[in-house]
């Protein structure tokens, strides 16, 4: 499965305003809500939470995937932003973050959710990556940006 399978234009923003985590988590839940494979906003953003309490999901470089697992959704479920500004996401390297991608699986679909998760990561690790996704402007610049990473992902 790729990210672009999961993730539209719909489901992107480009400078997301908020000021903090969890301002920024609530507005990737809000949007990501707005999916029919979305059955209960509220269960999502309790797993989301939940997970969040275990350790922080900004795992450095400007970078945070928070993500959950749980029965409120269908199917997996994606959402992606920059934020407007930079913000304090208590990341791993105590950098601030302004590129959000949020996950949200079924509890029973562990190994695709595993496998994005890993797929995420790895683009996220390439610097001219990020830079591109920061220079974005719109949510179709993002999307043909996650698209072209993908294919160089695939082909080596």
């Amino acid at each position: 499965m790729k990210i672009t399978d999961i993730l539209t234009e719909d489901y992107v923003r480009v400078h997301l305003e908020g000021t903090s985590k969890e301002e920024i988590i609530d507005a990737m839940i809000d949007l990501v809500a707005k999916q029919p494979k979305v059955l209960d906003k509220e269960r999502v953003r309790k797993a989301i939470f939940e997970r969040e309490k275990i350790m922080s999901t900004g795992v450095g470089s400007g970078f945070a995937i928070p993500h959950g697992k749980t029965d409120a959704v269908s199917d997996i479920v994606a959402a992606f932003a920059v934020t407007a500004q930079p913000i304090d996401y208590q990341s791993l390297d105590d950098q601030p973050v302004r590129l959000v991608f949020l996950l949200v699986g079924r509890d029973t679909m562990v190994g695709p959710h595993i496998k994005l998760l890993s797929r995420i990561s790895r683009l996220m690790n390439n610097e001219d990556f990020r830079k591109q996704l920061l220079e974005a402007k719109t949510p179709k610049e993002v999307i043909d940006i996650f698209k072209q990473a993908e294919e160089t992902l695939t082909e080596s």
